[in-house]
């Protein structure tokens, strides 16, 4: 018989990138009670924000003896790296990922889930509640405010690495490779390199 699946959205908020950073998950119990945990974190960026609330949901599902975790979260970045997907590059991000993972093996199984932001309100409205209070600045709706333009050196690692994988792509293509990666496939890529350097965040 198959174990009761514990469904946890989470998400995490940072206004300015970095800036004022905060987290929140919401926890969906197999007998359909609710419960929901946040917290401020000061400093920090959205990434480190979205892992944030990923541990904290991992170390909740640890502490309610969980075998089956359902992970639902709107940071593709994220999800895709906890998949296996996408290297951690970030060097802020590389503790969080392993402090995951370490938890990861203390359940049975754990599936992440990339949703839409409009799908993941309640965690995103947590997240918020926690900024408003904490001199994080007011926004408008659920939403996140927008990021400042980004430094000049985030434009260039950016850039870089953008080219880096446009370069790889191009030899694939002029070599009618068969496995070459399709157009959305490159487009995804792209997406998780601005993600890393900061630059968006959120549903493409």
């Amino acid at each position: 018989m198959n174990a009761p699946v514990l469904t946890i959205y989470t998400d995490g908020a940072a206004r300015g990138n970095p800036g004022p950073a905060a987290w929140a998950i919401v926890v969906r119990k197999p007998d359909d009670s609710e419960e929901e945990h946040s917290g401020a974190l000061g400093e920090a960026t959205n990434n480190v924000a979205e892992y944030a609330a990923l541990v904290h949901a991992l170390e909740r599902a640890v502490q309610l003896g969980s075998k089956q975790v359902a992970i639902h979260s709107d940071s593709e970045l994220m999800v895709k790296q906890m998949r296996g997907e996408y290297r951690v590059k970030n060097a802020d991000l590389q503790d969080l990922y392993q402090e995951a993972k370490e938890l990861e093996r203390q359940l049975g199984r754990v599936t992440y889930t990339h949703v839409r932001r409009e799908q993941n309100s309640h965690a995103d409205k947590l997240c918020n509640i926690v900024l408003d209070g904490t001199g994080g600045g007011k926004t408008a709706g659920a939403g996140k405010k927008k990021a400042p333009a980004a430094s000049v050196e985030k434009q260039d690692g950016a850039r870089a690495d953008a080219l880096a994988c446009l370069r790889g792509v191009e030899t694939a293509w002029k070599q009618a490779a068969p496995r070459a990666p399709t157009a959305e496939q490159v487009w995804d890529q792209l997406w998780s390199i601005l993600e890393e350097h900061g630059l968006v965040r959120g549903a493409k």
